[in-house]
């Protein structure tokens, strides 16, 4: 019994065989040899995998435009948009301040020069005019009376004077008689002394009362054109006065087609109270328009006088050349004035908007491409260049010459044959190739 064993129980143990020191010197080089493996091959794939360029974008070929490089004759022009204007344009003010009492002619209708198109009112005015007429009837009464007065003051003047010469007369005649009694020894000497002296007396009054009617006479002259300018001075008032009454009365002022009443933005109303000044109604010439067309300012410096240009009328192309650049540059554009040689279609009026493109020069023998979008003349940008019969694109900077409206010229960066796309390429500005499908 003291060798029984438990069912199933093996009777003989296994032991444990030791390993020896250079087993375990193998084995660790081996797993040091192993682990240094796997550390280099994970370094060579991260330089690897960092060499690696991201996969191009994907784009549409039929998303974009291109244009092929040309060598030939390219030529310039610059296009802007703009409205038909009359040549000849009145704007009608108010000479005098007034409430608008009627309108008697609405925009549109064809008007002459005397046509009365609004009526103002203003009682001031003419009340100063009824006060003005009633002043030069004052003054032409004061006249009329000074006229009798110096009439009468000539006349007694004269009197005057033939009085005096009567005493003279009789004085010289008592002298003349006196003399010759005295000459006779008849009369004593003292009474020819007084005979004498009272004729030279009567000679030197009769002498100043000539002098007085001659200085009357001057006088009264005087008197007179003091009144007369007076009475004038108060006639032109009075027809400044009823010049202002009448102006109340706003005529047109010129034959044409009365375009607006008042401003661009207050329109005319009645009652409408209006400054002296105020504009009222603008009146221009219909059978002769013009093209003022706005020019970007960077194209604006190559417009001449005279260059040749065509306005679409959005109903035909009239031709046309230029009469005037404004010097003056508004919203980053400059005006140009086209003067129309042609006939104008059916249905152009003021105020149509047009399109005008003018011709600058002829190029030839240049190298040039259709105008990608966002260029300007002289400027580098990249340009996508189409490689790979059309499958791929890489972007070339690319050196712009002169323009025109749908052209530029190449000065460097691409040849003739070249295909460049034209398109916006701004999404895909931070990638310097692409993939086309």
């Amino acid at each position: 019994m003291g060798n029984w064993l438990p069912p199933h129980t093996n009777t003989t143990r296994s032991m444990d065989v030791p390993i020896s020191a250079a087993v375990r010197k193998q084995r660790r080089r081996r797993r040091w040899f192993a682990l240094s493996a796997g550390c280099v091959c994970l370094a060579l794939a991260t330089l690897g995998l960092s060499r690696l360029q991201p996969a191009a974008p994907l784009v549409e070929k039929s998303a974009i435009f291109t244009d092929t490089v040309k060598r030939g004759e390219m030529l310039r022009q610059v296009r802007g948009n703009g409205t038909l204007v009359p040549e000849d344009i009145r704007w009608v003010p108010a000479v005098t301040a007034g409430r608008v009492e009627r309108i008697l002619v609405l925009p549109g209708a064809r008007v002459q020069a005397g046509t009365v198109l609004v009526e103002l009112n203003n009682p001031d005015v003419e009340q100063d005019a009824f006060d003005a007429e009633w002043q030069l009837k004052g003054a032409e009464a004061e006249l009329a009376n000074l006229r009798v007065q110096v009439k009468t003051d000539k006349l007694t003047q004269k009197k005057a004077v033939a009085t005096a010469e009567a005493d003279y007369s009789s004085a010289e005649l008592d002298y003349e008689v006196a003399n010759t009694l005295a000459t006779n020894g008849l009369t004593p000497a003292v009474t020819l002394k007084q005979a004498q002296t009272k004729a030279e007396e009567l000679g030197k009054l009769l002498a100043i009362e000539r002098e007085r009617l001659d200085a009357g006479v001057d006088a009264a002259k005087a008197q007179l054109d003091v009144q007369e300018a007076k009475v004038a001075q108060l006639r032109a008032q009075l027809a400044l006065k009823r010049k202002q009454v009448e102006a109340l009365r706003i005529r047109a002022g010129m034959d044409g087609v009365l375009q607006r009443l008042g401003d661009a933005t207050n329109p005319l109303q009645l009652g409408q109270q209006l400054a002296a000044g105020a504009p009222v109604a603008r009146v221009a010439n219909p059978a002769r328009l013009k093209a003022a067309i706005k020019i970007a300012e960077v194209q604006a410096k190559d417009v001449l006088l005279d260059q040749p240009a065509d306005i679409d009328t959005h109903n035909g192309l009239v031709k046309g050349h230029v009469v005037r650049v404004d010097p003056a540059v508004e919203n980053g554009t400059v005006t140009v004035d086209v003067a129309l040689d042609d006939e104008l279609p059916a249905g152009a009026r003021p105020d149509l908007s047009v399109d005008g493109t003018i011709e600058l020069e002829h190029l030839t023998n240049v190298i040039y491409v259709g105008r990608p979008v966002l260029s300007q003349s002289g400027s580098q940008i990249g340009l996508f260049k189409l490689i790979k019969n059309g499958k791929a694109a890489v972007r070339v900077p690319v050196k712009l010459g002169r323009s025109s409206v749908n052209a530029v010229e190449i000065v460097t960066g691409a040849e003739v044959g070249d295909q460049l796309i034209l398109s916006d390429m701004t999404v895909w500005e931070a990638h310097d190739r692409i993939r086309l499908e």
